[in-house]
């Protein structure tokens, strides 16, 4: 998950002050992040991850995964998107910028999991999009989402639910960027699911005069 980015102040449809900001998932593994889902009900859908090894030969695990066909109005219509695939969350912070307390939660985030971005360059790194964008047919009866490797998944501080709701908050805070939190996904490396920043509230551009995390002393 990369950092958050393009943050700043707005209102959500309900009125609340909001902190707005764009996201990225980007694949660095050694494999496209690859969903098979097929229709269960008239808006669900039941996935499985799709690994293939050295051989060329390619499995199918469940792990849990659903797709939903969700409602975007402002976006264009309805898309076929895996359900809790991120997470923002807000946290206080001490005086060393740990996180101390989770503070708010963002509305979840579905994603229809796509090559939106070539983020990275390198020999497993496609020129062409594979995972092409979202689908919108609501008759489908099967699906396969996907980011391949040294792509991004992003979407705009514009987007619905792209936010977090800080009504009433003054003070410095992480806002925190989670991918599949629910653990939907199987990935050689869980640690770097998580990105955050520091802001301070309410919120400004440029330098927000709030603690920063110790950099780890550098070992021998």
């Amino acid at each position: 998950m990369a950092p958050p980015s393009h943050m700043r102040l707005g209102r959500s449809p309900s009125g609340r002050s909001v902190l707005r900001m764009e996201n990225r998932i980007v694949n660095v593994g050694a494999g496209p992040a690859e969903l098979f889902a097929q229709r269960v009900s008239a808006v669900e859908m039941h996935a499985r991850q799709v690994i293939g090894d050295t051989a060329g030969r390619r499995y199918r695990f469940e792990t849990g995964a659903e797709l939903y066909y969700k409602a975007v109005p402002s976006r264009g219509g309805s898309y076929w998107k895996f359900q809790d695939a991120a997470r923002f969350e807000l946290w206080a912070v001490d005086l060393t910028a740990h996180r101390t307390q989770l503070v708010r939660v963002g509305p979840k985030l579905d994603y229809c999991l796509r090559d939106l971005r070539r983020v990275r360059t390198g020999p497993t790194v496609r020129r062409h999009r594979r995972f092409p964008a979202c689908n919108q047919t609501a008759s489908k009866r099967e699906v396969t989402l996907g980011i391949s490797v040294g792509w991004a998944d992003a979407y705009p501080s514009t987007y619905p639910d792209n936010w977090i709701d800080v009504t009433g908050l003054s003070g410095c805070f992480a806002v925190v960027h989670r991918v599949d939190p629910l653990h939907h996904i199987f990935e050689s490396n869980e640690v770097n699911n998580v990105s955050s920043k520091i802001v301070r509230l309410p919120f400004k551009p440029g330098p927000q005069r709030c603690p920063r995390l110790a950099r780890p002393a550098a070992s021998a």
